[in-house]
């Protein structure tokens, strides 16, 4: 019988501690994400957005942006364009805005974007706050007659090239609406970007009235800020 009461404290403790293990140890921080995951997978929800940028048409400009969200808190984003005439210049990083003259051809010229978008918040479809470094192309082409000191033109022509790579880190808002899948998205941030320039200048001696044109070339990299509004369609 002593035995038998000595063995109780034991019993009783080897039964709690049973208890304890049986527990779900998973904190619930953690089952919310997996729930999070699981209706991102199983609900029908926004995964697919088309977005334009209509505020860099006046930097010459015009992409078309594809998002695909592939979990809840990540997306993937790439943009093709067309880029034509720099509408703005932008003096703090030494660009200048193409010529609207007479004897200025521009060529068109394919742009590129490619992101990847890391969503700050807890939603399964892609809004809310968010951070992006994202890889841009761009080049600007224009050939320039030669002046001919009446005035007119010659058949000699200068072409003008401008080839931008940026490194950007952007941060920003998308929000979808609450009545319909139309959203907008909200952005700034900075970046670096490395520059290939064929740079042509014109000058003229007044006393003559002939034209001499002077083509420079330099590579070099610079810093720069970012901000822009697009608008879009979710599905």
């Amino acid at each position: 019988m002593r035995s038998l009461l000595r063995a109780l404290p034991l019993v009783a403790l080897l039964l709690c501690a049973s208890q304890a293990f049986a527990q779900d140890p998973k904190p619930r921080v953690l089952l919310y994400k997996d729930r999070l995951a699981q209706q991102f997978d199983t609900v029908n929800v926004v995964k697919n957005v088309i977005k334009v940028n209509p505020l860099l048409f006046f930097r010459g400009e015009i992409p078309v942006y594809y998002e695909r969200a592939l979990t809840h808190k990540l997306s993937l984003e790439v943009g093709v364009g067309v880029t034509l005439r720099d509408y703005l210049g932008l003096s703090l990083i030494g660009d200048d805005a193409d010529d609207f003259g007479a004897g200025t051809e521009i060529r068109p010229n394919p742009s590129y974007h490619i992101a990847a978008r890391f969503y700050l918040g807890q939603d399964i479809e892609p809004q809310g706050w968010y951070v992006q470094p994202e890889f841009v192309h761009l080049a600007y082409t224009k050939d320039i007659r030669e002046k001919a000191p009446d005035g007119g033109f010659t058949d000699v022509d200068y072409r003008d090239r401008r080839v931008y790579n940026d490194l950007r880190l952007l941060m920003g808002y998308q929000m979808l609406s609450f009545s319909s899948n139309w959203l907008f998205d909200m952005y700034a941030g900075i970046g670096l970007r490395n520059r290939n320039l064929i740079v042509v200048s014109e000058t003229i001696d007044l006393t003559t009235q002939q034209y001499t044109y002077a083509v420079n070339e330099r590579s070099d990299s610079v810093l720069g800020a970012y901000v822009g509004v697009k608008v879009g369609y979710g599905f």
